[in-house]
């Protein structure tokens, strides 16, 4: 999902990255606010709010589809340096199983490890079987490294529909969509990615950004910096939500 075309071991053709907007195919599908779960468990919580309280901070989560790419360690550098924790949305072929020391790195340093599919196939274009197996073949290999299971994955594109939410319930998987893109397969121009997050950044909201591309990572920092500023807390996307707990096939949007 998501200028320059992709780099060469994501496989992906312009036709499967053209668009970023939610379609959902199903006609009873529906979405849930991080911040509206929150709130609805909030009243029986009991101080679950891990590292800050979403409910009276200004939150926003940062995430990252498609990785680990090569930049993905300058990226936990920066992350690390600016103390911010994020979701990883990794892809599973040419990506997890060929970098598997960047995604132990990933969780070692308390990011949240995600699903974003074996080989980035649009899913409501795929039977039922081969949706299991795109999801189910990046849990195992991510399983395989970290010890745990992902409970979060986002459908490329965007893209779902009541099949792939029953198959995502049956894998323990929650869906993640976001309120806040760059863009940033259509440029590598650092400043205009940073400008069209901050642009778009609200609280309770959901960052996308991709760590693939040329002018993402270096954009991180100033998009750190600016928020903070302020007044934004980076949280991680279960995070956001506390004290309410991701719920399998759930759709999550801001």
């Amino acid at each position: 999902m998501p200028g320059k075309m992709p780099l060469p071991t994501m496989g992906l053709t312009a036709a499967l990255v053209t668009t970023l907007t939610l379609v959902l195919s199903g006609c009873s599908m529906e979405t849930t606010a991080p911040g509206s779960a929150r709130a609805e468990a909030a009243s029986d919580a009991k101080g679950a709010f891990g590292p800050v309280d979403c409910r009276k901070a200004k939150c926003i989560a940062l995430t990252f589809d498609a990785g680990p790419g090569e930049d993905t360690p300058r990226l936990l550098d920066i992350l690390k340096e600016k103390k911010v924790h994020a979701t990883f949305f990794l892809l599973g072929k040419h990506h997890v199983v060929k970098r598997p020391d960047v995604v132990q790195r990933i969780e070692d340093e308390g990011h949240e490890v995600a699903n974003h599919t074996w080989t980035h196939q649009v899913l409501t274009d795929q039977k039922p079987d081969e949706i299991r197996a795109e999801l189910e073949k990046t849990q195992v290999a991510i399983e395989k490294i970290t010890g745990k299971k992902p409970r979060l994955m986002r459908p490329p594109q965007g893209r779902t529909d009541d099949t792939v939410s029953g198959i995502s319930k049956e894998l323990g998987l929650s869906q993640v969509l976001w309120s806040a893109t760059a863009k940033d397969y259509s440029t590598n121009d650092s400043a205009l990615i940073t400008k069209r997050i901050l642009d778009q950044a609200g609280k309770d909201g959901v960052i996308l950004l991709h760590d693939i591309y040329p002018g993402t990572v270096p954009a991180v920092p100033g998009i750190i910096d600016a928020l903070q500023k302020d007044g934004y807390t980076f949280v991680t996307v279960p995070e956001l939500m506390a004290p309410a707990e991701p719920q399998p096939g759930t759709i999550y949007r801001p």
